[in-house]
């Protein structure tokens, strides 16, 4: 017999838990198959990377659409039985009733959370001004209150990524998002420990998201002393897959040899964990 499948109000409830207090790890799947090997591995909640889809789908980041978003949320949540939060880049949209209308697509597809950036993906203009992202935040806040409220709304500061490395405005950003209405915040490129705990404290009691997405002596405990609830890898997974296929590939494109497959999983075992409940193999 299949068994009952999450249902996502309970998704949606277990995240809000989640984020209540400790820390937790949210790994970013970019396939089906990599989230339902996450899931697995007794991580309580997922989250997508806008990195690691659009390098499956032979694109560049940021290179993804709309409707190409939209899809693999549905597949994710459908494919999996805790929390998907959805790495929903700008909002694919620049005016904030735009923001809205898009946000309300991605909770239909029965994700537990989302997340908005700050940043306009332009060089020479790189960030919207704290007013116009704020107003992007509200109208998201505004969307998920509509649809009922559970979806949980992080908002991402992304100075330190686009060449706006100072603290106060990161600062002066979380804050005013936390205001607008923003239920967990998130400002990657944080590295230092003395940088986290304040950003930690400046948006108190709301939780920080801090990605880890490089090797880094800094561990899981140390962060959690910091105070942070809630680490995201971004497309680091992603990245260390292509990275033993490229190994691979290299080896027999450029020496004609074949030990690079040496540390690839087995095939058995990867059939034995995608056998399906009734016990038989899923179509390829």
């Amino acid at each position: 017999m299949t068994a009952a499948r999450t249902s996502v109000a309970d998704k949606r409830q277990a995240f809000h838990r989640l984020h209540a207090d400790g820390c937790f790890v949210i790994p970013n799947p970019w396939d089906v198959g990599s989230a339902r090997m996450l899931q697995s591995m007794g991580f309580p909640a997922l989250a997508t990377t806008s990195s690691g889809l659009a390098w499956a789908l032979g694109r560049p980041d940021n290179g993804i659409s709309l409707e190409m978003a939209l899809a693999h949320l549905a597949e994710l949540v459908e494919a999996t039985d805790v929390p998907v939060n959805a790495d929903f880049e700008d909002g694919f949209a620049s005016a904030p009733d735009d923001v809205a209308t898009n946000v309300r697509a991605a909770v239909e597809t029965g994700v537990a959370g989302l997340s908005v950036e700050d940043s306009t993906g332009r060089e020479d203009d790189p960030l919207y001004s704290v007013d116009d992202a704020v107003e992007r935040i509200r109208a998201a806040r505004r969307a998920i209150d509509a649809t009922g409220g559970d979806t949980l709304l992080v908002a991402r500061a992304e100075g330190l990524l686009w060449g706006r490395p100072s603290l106060d405005e990161i600062v002066v950003r979380l804050t005013s998002y936390a205001s607008a209405g923003a239920d967990c915040l998130y400002a990657p490129g944080l590295r230092r420990p003395d940088d986290i705990a304040r950003i930690v404290e400046a948006v108190a009691p709301k939780p920080l998201n801090v990605l880890m997405a490089w090797p880094d002596d800094i561990t899981v405990d140390d962060l959690a002393a910091l105070g942070v609830r809630r680490i995201s890898v971004g497309g680091a997974l992603a990245r260390a897959a292509w990275g033993g296929f490229l190994d691979a590939a290299r080896l027999l494109a450029e020496e004609g040899r074949f030990d690079g497959f040496g540390r690839g999983a087995k095939g058995v075992d990867l059939d034995t964990f995608f056998t399906d409940d009734r016990g038989s193999a899923r179509p390829s």
